[in-house]
């Protein structure tokens, strides 16, 4: 497995930013990714795009695709639909989400006929398509976001719980170890329902992933676990991610962050340095695949592959 994968590129909203990224396809490829990511629209709002922009990025740029596939707001038909076109373009990584609620809903709901998690999804791609597809499933080393609760008595946290620890401006925020092992038995199920790969939720502590790492293992989840790599690259983006996703921040990168959040060229050169020293920590340990989440931009991707010796030529 190599060490670099260019990952997680998403559908844009105008047809200029399509041929963008297909221009970036082009680039992105001369780096010999593993594979290369494409998010998913809420009840297949970018279903068509998606599939589409999969494709391209197969036969035109030569790179292999892994494209998302949510229930939200998808009845079983429009799964099927979904699964025959990838077949049919010979797409064969599929990352099966239960996905985010549609935008302006305030909580998750499965639709009419279709599918109330991933576990589901991974289920039926096996019964009704065998071993086509390479299936990939998420995993939150910190827990699932609805599972992260504000902590009332901090004194009564246990040491695990304090490894997992969220403090941001809202307040301290933590998963418990019984929803933690929860978490742990779902995902020991979508293992054994037949998933391949687990890609994780994002996290800016090494620790924190090499201890999830373990636990799978702990369980009995024996399929590779690909660290879950988000860059800093705008202020706006970072602050948003990290408290959606209610992550952990170190206080040194919060402060070192929050220093140059009004200097962009700046902020993008600290994102390259600590990314690349994620990265550097996670090599150390063992873990060959680095799955990073590029946003459609890709500068301190090329960034930390630079300071990581793997960065290939740019075509121009």
């Amino acid at each position: 497995m190599r060490h670099t994968l260019l990952s997680s590129t998403t559908p844009p909203r105008s047809e200029d930013g399509v041929k963008n990224l297909l221009n970036r396809f082009r680039v992105m490829a001369a780096q010999e990714p593993l594979y290369g990511d494409m998010t998913w629209g809420a009840g297949g709002s970018t279903s068509e795009l998606t599939l589409d922009l999969c494709t391209k990025m197969t036969y035109d740029a030569g790179m292999v695709a892994n494209m998302h596939l949510t229930c939200t707001n998808m009845e079983e038909e429009k799964i099927d639909i979904a699964l025959a076109g990838a077949r049919a373009a010979g797409i064969r990584n599929i990352v099966a989400l239960r996905g985010d609620p549609p935008e302006g809903a305030a909580e998750w709901k499965a639709a009419e006929g279709g599918f109330s998690c991933a576990l589901d999804l991974v289920k039926h791609m096996r019964a009704t398509h065998g071993d086509y597809f390479c299936i990939s499933v998420a995993g939150y080393p910190e827990g699932h976001p609805n599972v992260i609760h504000k902590v009332e008595d901090e004194s009564k946290l246990t040491e695990s719980e304090l490894t997992r620890v969220v403090r941001n401006a809202d307040g301290v925020f933590v998963c418990s170890d019984e929803d933690y092992e929860k978490e742990m038995a779902y995902l020991k199920e979508k293992y054994d329902a037949g998933a391949d790969l687990i890609v994780t939720q994002m996290f800016f502590e090494t620790a924190v992933f090499v201890k999830f790492a373990k636990d799978c293992k702990e369980r009995g989840i024996l399929c590779p676990v690909m660290p879950g790599i988000m860059l800093i690259q705008a202020y706006g983006g970072f602050s948003r991610m990290t408290a959606m996703c209610k992550s952990r921040v170190p206080q040194e990168v919060f402060d070192r962050v929050n220093a140059v959040k009004d200097d962009k060229d700046a902020l993008k050169a600290y994102g390259i340095e600590f990314g690349a020293q994620v990265c550097e920590e996670l090599i150390a340990a063992g873990f060959k695949g680095l799955h990073l989440y590029t946003l459609n931009l890709e500068n301190v991707t090329y960034g930390v592959m630079d300071k990581l010796g793997l960065k290939k030529p740019v075509p121009e």
